[in-house]
This record gives structure tokens, C-alpha cells and sequence, in this order.
């Protein structure tokens, strides 16, 4: 964390927005980086008003919705065999147990997958290349992956800020015991986002069948 935030303090605003939606573009295309290691410095950074919350949020959801349409892409052209040598390739991250996990959640949820797998590290790799390869829908896809991606970067990205600047005004005059607080609060506002995810997609998922289309 330390040093991801170390990598874009001093860099131009624009710069950040930039390399934050390009990290997490990449990431979304199955590609695996710490796309939410990044979101949450920079939103620290914001917090500090280094930079824009809005602009972490905009480039981070710009970079999660073409990020996973171009994976969308490459997972509808390259098939199963695509998804099998990134597995070869990166098998820690996306080796024949993930990927069988993967296929797994799309079975049961349907297009949720990819909205809900915004807030999952596995799905949030694999969701573009994946739903491309199971050939779903490109319109629907897109209407889950916008959705997914706005909330997840916006959530993130704005939870991480106010929390930062509560921290910061309660802790004025200790900067450093101001940002360790920031950040355990950041993530274990995070963690609550993506149990309450978890919690309603199991709620859907216990309502009937999954719409596979």
C-alpha cells in the first residue's frame, strides 16, 4: 500500500486519474494487478487533497467499464482456449481451480456475475474475458459491467475519502497515525461493502434460477 502510494505521490493530478484507470483497465482485462491497492491510495491521496475524489472515481470507473469491455472482446474471440493459457501463464491468479470457480459463479448467477464480481478479486479479473467466452449478450453484459464498475470505484473511492478526512480532522498534528487509521478504516470499509455484495447475491441466487442470457 505504502508503496503503490509512494509511486503516485508527486505526480500530477491528471496523471493519477490516469494511471489509476489505466491499472485497473489492465486488470479488468484479465490481467492480474492491484487494481484496488491503487484505487485505495489514490483515494487516500484525495483524502490528503492531493487530488480529486471525483477524479479517482471518474478514472477508475472509466478504467473498470473499458477495461472489462475489451476483455469481453478478447474472452468472445479467443474462447476456452484463451481463458486456458492465461491460466498456464499467470496459475497462481487464474490456474484451472479459479477458472472452474469462475465458470461456477457464472452458472449460478447468471449475468449478476459480472456486476456482483466487481467487488470479488477473482471475478473482477476474470468477469470480461469469461462473460465474452460464454458468448453472453454484449448489451446486457455491458448494462452489469457499467453498473458493477460506477459502484464499486464511486463506493470505493468516496468511502476511503471521508473516512480519511474524519481521521485526518479528529487526528490534526499526527499526519502518520492519521493515515494508518484512514487505512484500516478504508479497508474495513471495504470488507463490509463486499459482505453485504456477497450477502445479496446469495439472496438472489437463493430466489430462483440464474439468468443465464
Amino acid at each position: 500500500m505504502h508503496f503503490v502510494e509512494g509511486l503516485l505521490d508527486g505526480l500530477p493530478p491528471l496523471v493519477v486519474y490516469l494511471v489509476v484507470g489505466a491499472v485497473i483497465a489492465v486488470e479488468s482485462m484479465g490481467i492480474p494487478l492491484p487494481g484496488e491497492v491503487v484505487l485505495v491510495s489514490a483515494s487516500l491521496m484525495a483524502a490528503s487533497k492531493i487530488v480529486s475524489p471525483l477524479g479517482v472515481a471518474v478514472g477508475a470507473s472509466l478504467g473498470a467499464i473499458v477495461g472489462d469491455s475489451i476483455g469481453y472482446t478478447i474472452g468472445r474471440r479467443g474462447g476456452r482456449p484463451l481463458l486456458e493459457r492465461l491460466g498456464r501463464r499467470f496459475p497462481k491468479h487464474l490456474g484451472p481451480k479459479h477458472l472452474a470457480k469462475a465458470e461456477q459463479t457464472f452458472d449460478r448467477w447468471g449475468v449478476w456475475a459480472v456486476f456482483f464480481g466487481r467487488f470479488v478479486a477473482l471475478l473482477r479479473i476474470l468477469a470480461g474475458p469469461l462473460a465474452g467466452a460464454l458468448k453472453v449478450p454484449y448489451p446486457r453484459f455491458l448494462v452489469a459491467n457499467a453498473a458493477g464498475g460506477i459502484l464499486w470505484a464511486g463506493g470505493t473511492t468516496y468511502a476511503i475519502y471521508h473516512v480519511g478526512r474524519v481521521a485526518e480532522k479528529w487526528l490534526k498534528g499526527f499526519s502518520w497515525v492519521a493515515l494508518v487509521v484512514a487505512v484500516l478504516f478504508g479497508l474495513g470499509t471495504t470488507l463490509y461493502i463486499k459482505r453485504r455484495i456477497a450477502k445479496s447475491a446469495a439472496e438472489i441466487d437463493g430466489d430462483g434460477p440464474a439468468d443465464n442470457g
